[in-house]
């Protein structure tokens, strides 16, 4: 029997159906779901067979010394059992096996996987590889003819990704933890790549909340041609520092009341059609579509997996010369949607598409390849669909042409500008409707015309702080800094919510992201810095290419983490302090509205949490607060109690990660007397 191993049960049921023409039919390899037809079955896994640890031995965080689980024996454990006896019943089954998980590093990782567990049974089998980019018929049934070898080097490169995440995280997480006492919920996590990634956050809100607003004046005038006809003109010195500077120059103005067209200059601008899609530029449009990066990638996921487009996880913004770009666009031509433009593409005589700087050969960038209807999908699913659809198209357009004009204008001898700006040619633009084409239209003006004011407006502005990074800023950024990789930068980011470090879009740092932070760029400096990460990016690409091997990059990563690990335990007293100063800050809620003092949160010694006054026992104010959760003590405050901070608190279990906007704790509290009256009154 040939067995075939895909990464997902999903992906499994859609190859099967492909390779058989629809004549595969289900049945069961132990507990897990397969589909038979012509003396092949096809298994799907769940993701990882495996996953990596440190022996029973370790677990006890308060016995177990954080830095011997730098050089610790790591195991690997069974995610799912029924998996992996499903894997052994397969070896004893099997004549051959072809691995078909998605061809990427974990995807390599998970099929290498399987294949340990089958070689324990049958180390003989005859093993391969099938290689796709898309789930449809023609990649599907072509990898599999042209199967190939497995690339171990490539799954030992993410082996050694786990190995060291693992260990840094582990050790570092406990270390900190343990220095903060900060253990059960409210842990720190520490790793190699979410670290520096905080690092940029915290860094960024701290130079808002040292920037310093500075005033300035904009001098705007309404003007009227001889014609009737009014437009909108500004002064040449954009910003004005000082008040009395731009007083004297309105009154300059307002005295000649009339002036003349010095300068018409009119110029052709061309706008170029975007690149394609690699997955950051994917997730930073998607973004701006109102979509989180670890939201996006999972519809991303569904839309790959039902063979929708193609493979999502890609650093590619060329499209390869293999790549049939009349056959995709001939997919639309009776589409509602894409028809009319697709047939006009079609006419041209040759596709030349754009092309970004990036060219690998694992994946070509992320495109549509085959068409659906609206009705067909979700309604996130379309959104990302028709994303795609129109990225690709837009990719294949003409420039769009613009006419700019930019006017020169004189009154009491003062400079004024007018800028306009018409559309000529849509060009891309036409598909592509995420980028804005808004025109600024100007009247015909002539050089000497004379022209008279309508209204001239003074315009106090203040400079305005950095611009917070977004989620999707945050991907670029990672991305340009080696951090993480392109199938896991959005975990990463989600985690950092997860774990209260980040709330809000664009993220804003909690006091315990703060707290973390601070602390390491003083005493533990490496860990918050992305030139490590991405020197071990680069030696696990290393790896990859057989230029590395996975022992020695692994090793290094140790000696990286041993040179972290003196610099803490060198300065242990001074980080407990710093944290233990900086943590009482993140517990305040606000100030009593009873005394004035400050008004924190706390758990007493039965465990119960509550909001608890700094002036007890001289003033008793105290509030209730959930059980469970952890609790975020947000900047925004109560409407009602201006003194008062609200609450959010992530529950654990289902819907992890999503906070619970818990609000004002005492409009919460009066909220819950007067119910509890109520049902009081109604029982009597």
């Amino acid at each position: 029997m040939h067995y075939i191993i895909t990464e997902k049960g999903t992906a499994a049921k859609r190859i099967a159906a492909i390779l058989s023409s629809g004549k595969a039919k289900k049945k069961k390899v132990g507990k897990t779901d397969a589909y038979e037809f012509d003396g092949k079955v096809v298994v799907g896994l769940s993701g990882h067979v495996l996953r990596l640890d440190f022996p029973p031995a370790y677990k006890d965080w308060n016995k177990v010394n954080p830095y011997n689980l730098i050089d610790a024996e790591i195991v690997s454990v069974a995610l799912k059992k029924d998996l992996v006896n499903a894997l052994k019943r397969v070896a004893k089954d099997a004549d051959s096996v072809t691995i078909a998980t998605d061809y990427d590093r974990e995807g390599e990782l998970i099929g290498v996987e399987a294949l340990n567990v089958i070689k324990e049974i049958n180390s003989s089998l005859p093993i391969d590889r099938m290689r796709y980019s898309a789930i449809t018929e023609k990649d599907i049934k072509d990898s599999f003819e042209a199967r190939s070898e497995v690339d171990y080097n490539l799954a030992a490169s993410a082996e050694a990704r786990q190995i060291i995440d693992l260990m840094w995280g582990a050790a570092l997480t406990r270390f900190i933890s343990l220095t903060a006492n900060r253990l059960g919920d409210d842990f720190f996590s520490v790793g190699r790549v979410q670290s520096p990634t905080l690092a940029l956050l915290v860094d960024k809100e701290k130079e808002i909340k040292k920037f310093v607003a500075r005033k300035y004046w904009e001098l705007h005038a309404k003007l009227k041609t001889e014609k009737g006809e009014l437009f909108e003109a500004t002064h040449k010195t954009r910003k004005f520092w000082e008040s009395e500077e731009v007083e004297e120059v309105k009154s300059r103005i307002e005295a000649a009341t009339e002036g003349f067209i010095r300068s018409v200059k009119k110029k052709l601008r061309v706008d170029k059609p975007p690149t394609p899609f690699d997955t950051t530029g994917f997730i930073r449009a998607a973004s701006a579509m109102g979509y989180s990066p670890r939201r996006v990638m999972y519809i991303a996921e569904s839309l790959y997996l039902q063979g929708f487009i193609s493979y999502h996880r890609t650093d590619n913004t060329t499209y390869p010369k293999t790549l049939d770009l009349k056959a995709l666009v001939k997919m639309f031509q009776d589409t509602k949607e894409f028809g009319e433009y697709a047939r006009m593409l079609s006419k041209k005589k040759q596709l030349k598409p754009t092309a970004g700087k990036k060219e690998t050969k694992d994946h070509p960038p992320i495109h549509p390849v085959s068409a659906v209807s609206k009705d067909k999908l979700e309604k996130d699913e379309w959104k990302i669909y028709e994303l795609v659809v129109r990225r690709f198209l837009a990719t294949l357009s003409d420039a769009a042409k613009w006419e700019d004009t930019n006017v020169k204008i004189e009154i009491g001898d003062e400079p004024l500008d007018a800028k306009g700006k018409v559309l000529k040619q849509q060009g891309f633009l036409a598909v592509y409707p995420y980028q804005k084409k808004e025109e600024l239209k100007l009247p015909e003006l002539e050089e000497g015309e004379k022209v008279s004011i309508e209204d001239l407006v003074l315009d106090a502005k203040e400079t305005k702080p950095p611009n917070r990074i977004s989620q999707a800023g945050l991907i670029k950024k990672m991305d340009e800094l080696g951090l993480g990789t392109k199938s896991t930068r959005h975990e990463i980011i989600g985690k950092l919510y997860e774990r209260t470090y980040v709330q809000g879009n664009p993220g804003v740092p909690t006091e315990k992201a703060f707290a973390l932070i601070d602390s390491l760029e003083k005493y533990a400096a490496l860990i918050t810095k992305s030139e490590m990460t991405g020197t071990l990016e680069q030696e696990m690409d290393g790896i990859s290419e057989g230029k590395r091997k996975k022992e020695a990059v692994v090793d290094d990563s140790r000696d990286m983490l041993r040179a972290a690990f003196k610099e803490m335990t060198e300065n242990r007293e001074e980080m407990a302090k710093s944290f233990k100063d900086a943590l009482k800050d993140a517990k305040i809620v606000g100030t009593c509205p009873e005394c004035g003092a400050n008004l924190f949160w706390a758990t007493s010694k039965r465990r119960k949490r509550f909001i608890g006054c700094s002036n007890y026992p001289t003033c008793s104010f105290s509030l209730p607060l959930p059980a469970t959760g952890r609790l975020i003590v947000t900047g925004d405050t109560c409407d009602t109690h201006p003194t008062l901070f609200k609450l959010k608190i992530i529950k654990k279990g289902k819907g992890k990660g999503r906070p619970w906007d818990f609000g004002c704790p005492y409009c919460n509290f009066l909220q819950w007397q007067a119910q509890k009256t109520s049902e009081e009154k109604k029982e009597k």
